[in-house]
């Protein structure tokens, strides 16, 4: 039986659901549960299912059968720095036209979806990370932005999950913005800015890198490096939105 606090609980969220029914975060129209999209704009995205690859999760063409562990060529040659990566999506006009304002113009109410979609994309993984560490912004950045997106994304997926999130383990140089920057420049603007202060804290653990979209991987690769330098025994990457490109 419901003692009073359930009870009270349960009253205050229905009397707030009443007076602000639940709706779609991108088009307002009414939804049972708050926080999740519409049928339209559900649809509008393009999710990534199977086939992909076993490791960084590229997608391939629906028609392809590429048996039970289909891999890409960059896994398959050995150039994933990571042990895992997924995304929920194709970075495409429908997620850039969430996922941009999400980013940089304050539209935090998308994180709630954007955090569900990405872990339904790990739900076909076997993956136990020890902690989950949101890709983290330089100090200038941050103070501009007011946020990290990354950690607004990592926090329900923390509590979902149940794993401990480390905000405080890795520190970032500011960089200049990487913009429309090729895959070999991004590498080598990214080089060096990630700095483990808390070393004790990574060594031999399963870690969790959270971000909102992979463009060329840099990020994830030059993180992840560090922190398997720090001594982390299996880096995985987790992403709302990847960018596609032929390979």
């Amino acid at each position: 039986m419901k003692n009073a606090r359930d009870l009270t609980i349960s009253f205050a969220r229905n009397f707030i659901e009443f007076l602000f029914p639940s709706s779609c975060p991108i088009c307002g129209t009414p939804v049972s549960t708050n926080g999740e999209l519409c049928a339209d704009c559900w649809a509008a995205f393009n999710w990534i299912g199977n086939p992909k690859c076993e490791k960084c999760g590229y997608p391939f063409p629906a028609d392809l059968d590429l048996g039970a562990h289909p891999m890409c060529p960059n896994c398959a040659a050995g150039c994933c720095e990571l042990d895992f990566i997924r995304s929920a999506c194709v970075y495409d006009d429908a997620s850039r036209a969430v996922m941009l304002p999400f980013k940089h113009s304050g539209r935090i109410k998308y994180a709630e979806f954007m955090s569900r979609a990405m872990i339904w994309a790990l739900r076909d993984s076997d993956i136990k990370p020890d902690v989950i560490i949101p890709v983290p912004l330089a100090y200038r950045r941050l103070f501009h932005r007011g946020y990290n997106q990354a950690t607004l994304l990592a926090r329900p997926i923390s509590k979902a999950m149940n794993v401990r999130m480390d905000l405080d383990s890795v520190r970032r140089k500011y960089r200049a913005d990487m913009g429309h920057k090729n895959a070999a420049q991004r590498a080598e603007n990214i080089r060096g800015v990630f700095h483990v202060v808390t070393p004790e804290k990574i060594r031999g653990k399963k870690i969790l890198i959270i971000d909102d979209v992979m463009t060329t991987g840099a990020t994830f690769a030059e993180l992840g490096r560090v922190l398997k330098h720090a001594g982390a025994s299996e880096v995985y990457g987790l992403t709302f939105c990847r960018v596609v490109r032929a390979i």
